[in-house]
């Protein structure tokens, strides 16, 4: 019987290891600009194009490399960072696995020039597909300078699944932020399609963070210092004010490595207690210096999953090192002590002599005094009419019958032959009392029991239907500020404005370019009053910038929602009975009254066997 395992040939076995070091276009830019670090440049280019797909190029003024180790590099497990297995655990530098160019050049066509700085002459390397091409020498700058063109030219399938420009470029820019933000002292900048984005001179941690996302995030920082036999901390985080539900900017470094860490993340979080509202996320940027050899990088190919000997520790350590700051720069509660407006008590003054005795107070009462004499009894009893109480109250028209939509399933969408008229009935004068509890529900008798609509995601999904019909038809009005809002922008938020710029006209936005990352708002929509403009535009940017979807339908969608959520009426507010009315007849008027763009229940029925049962005893 003939043998049926065999090795793979190096090729297939490249390309296999490929997919776990390169996912997109930002894997390439993070190992190379990574390996740029290790050189000791400090000085490092960036330049796509298309995103990524037919051009990554990374030029640094490193130590570069001789003609045997430019060649060797491009091998698997080649690397000049460790010698042993005890290595894993010294390590200094961001690489030290020695898969990234092997993986990069099997689904990529690759050029290397390099040269180290006692040499005359430098070396050129062209590799496509783990196929020499070209070697040799060339006169070029000290450093190295990769060339990455046609990622996954040789795999049709991976590059079929690459998102569109815009969200290949927002990946890059994320990688480029965390090299770039742990390395302040090294100069970065990044360019696409021949435009420079960003420029990063070297400065101080605080300034770089301005420098990447915006003049704005500022005057939130707070700084967070802590030296322990443990761990040293060293960063910002956000005050309190500039908590938010989703895009927060959230950075932890150990040893100069960026990595993900939910349970440290729960520690800062912790440290605000009630400060910040529940479920929303406050910025941090925080370094962790560690010993080498309590920590274990060797977990996952990204390597940016990272174990932690003592982690219970290190979470009281942070913890506390980030209350420690919010209360030195005052940003957690105070007891308020200001005694502008308290009132100016006499106090008695016992030093000189006493002019006269002071007397007991006295009290005096009607001993005779009855509240209840010469009083009409409230209450009749006896052959009184109870019924006459309640004359009015109920009205003799028939209830609204809504049992057809009583168990209506979350997909159904209700027929607009049969929507149509019930919100017709409640447009009638005086056909269905409505009435409000707590501000957050509408509550409407009908056939079969009590009907409860939940009154701001009915306001969401009528607005989210309104703000989608102005996206299709781009009709939307504008309302003209009488003084421009200045808006300072991060790079990827620029990056996103540009590209959605023609959908946010279509909502009503009239945007600017001022240059610098800074815009002027000179228009929103109608119907904002009383809302932050700046500060919708910018839950709209990050929304934008979490969809991954080519398919302008789905922005359309994303966009209308996150637009309504902010302009519906807040849980609280009371309504009089028109609005009450204008707001069920449009909802009814929806394709979909029940739920909520995202799925969440608008309308529940509470049965007359339900209500009876709480009664049956």
């Amino acid at each position: 019987m003939q043998d049926i395992i065999h090795l793979l040939p190096d090729s297939v076995a490249n390309q296999i290891a490929a997919g776990e070091v390169v996912q997109r276009p930002a894997s390439v830019v993070k190992e190379l600009m990574e390996n740029a670090v290790d050189a000791g440049a400090t000085k490092v280019q960036v330049v796509v194009s298309d995103g990524g797909r037919t051009l990554i190029q990374v030029i640094d003024n490193g130590k570069g490399m001789s003609e045997t180790d430019a060649r060797l590099a491009f091998e698997r497990h080649a690397t000049s960072k460790i010698k042993n297995a005890e290595d894993l655990f010294a390590l200094s530098t961001m690489g030290f696995r020695g898969e990234a160019l092997a993986s990069i050049v099997a689904v990529a066509q690759v050029e290397l020039v390099t040269r180290r700085a006692g040499d005359e002459l430098g070396t050129q390397i062209v590799m496509s597909g783990s196929q020499l091409e070209l070697q040799e020498p060339v006169a070029a700058p000290a450093g190295s300078n990769f060339k990455v063109k046609n990622l996954f030219f040789n795999i049709p399938a991976r590059r079929k699944f690459l998102k569109s420009v815009q969200t290949e470029l927002n990946n890059i820019v994320t990688e480029f932020e965390r090299v770039a933000l742990v390395y302040n002292d090294v100069e970065f900048s990044l360019s696409h399609n021949g435009s420079e984005m960003i420029s990063l001179p070297p400065s101080s941690f605080r300034q770089r963070i301005v420098n990447l996302f915006g003049k704005r995030i500022n005057s939130q920082l707070i700084e967070v210092g802590v030296n322990s036999t443990l761990i040293d901390v060293r960063g910002f985080v956000g005050a309190p004010e500039s908590a938010r539900k989703k895009g927060a900017l959230q950075f932890f470094f150990v040893n100069g490595r960026y990595m993900r860490h939910p349970y440290f993340a729960k520690a800062v979080l912790e440290a605000y207690g009630d400060v910040i509202p529940q479920g929303e996320q406050v910025p941090f940027f925080l370094s962790l210096e560690v010993d080498p050899s309590r920590i274990d990088v060797n977990i996952h190919p990204t390597k940016t999953e990272i174990k932690f000997e003592d982690e219970a520790s290190l979470w009281k350590i942070i913890c506390a090192a980030v209350r420690e700051s919010l209360g030195r720069f005052n940003a957690t509660p105070s007891l308020d002590f200001d005694d502008d407006e308290i009132p100016d008590i006499p106090v008695m003054d016992i030093s000189g002599p006493v002019s006269a005795p002071v007397s007991a107070p006295k009290i005096s009462y009607k001993s005779d005094y009855n509240p209840f004499k010469n009083r009409a009894p409230e209450y009749r009893g006896g052959d009184s009419s109870w019924e006459m109480l309640y004359e009015g109250a109920v009205s003799n028209k028939p209830a609204l019958d809504l049992s057809p939509f009583e168990d209506l399933p979350d997909e159904v969408v209700m027929p607009s032959s049969v929507s149509e008229p019930v919100a017709e009935a409640f447009v009638q004068e005086e056909f269905v009392p409505m009435s409000q509890y707590k501000g957050q529900y509408i509550l409407i008798p009908v056939k079969s029991g009590m009907m409860f609509v939940h009154q701001r995601r009915a306001h969401i999904r009528v607005l989210y239907e309104k703000f989608r019909r102005q996206l299709q038809d781009s009709n939307a009005p504008v309302q003209g500020l009488l003084f421009p809002e200045r808006v300072e922008l991060s790079v990827g938020e620029s990056a996103v404005l540009e590209s959605i710029s023609h959908e946010l006209l279509s909502l009503g936005f009239d945007i600017s370019s001022l240059g610098g990352g800074t815009y002027a708002l000179q228009g929103v929509p109608v119907g904002l009053e009383g809302l932050s403009p700046v500060k919708l535009l910018v839950d709209i940017l990050h929304s934008a910038m979490e969809q991954t979807a080519e398919a302008k339908e789905k922005m359309y969608d994303r966009l209308a929602n996150v637009m309504a959520k902010d302009v519906a009426i807040i849980s609280g507010q009371l309504l009089s009975a028109d609005e009450m009315k204008s707001l069920i007849d449009e909802l009814f008027r929806t394709p979909l009254p029940s739920r909520t763009p995202d799925g969440r229940t608008i309308i529940h029925i509470v049965s007359d066997n339900e209500i009876e049962r709480f009664f049956a005893k």
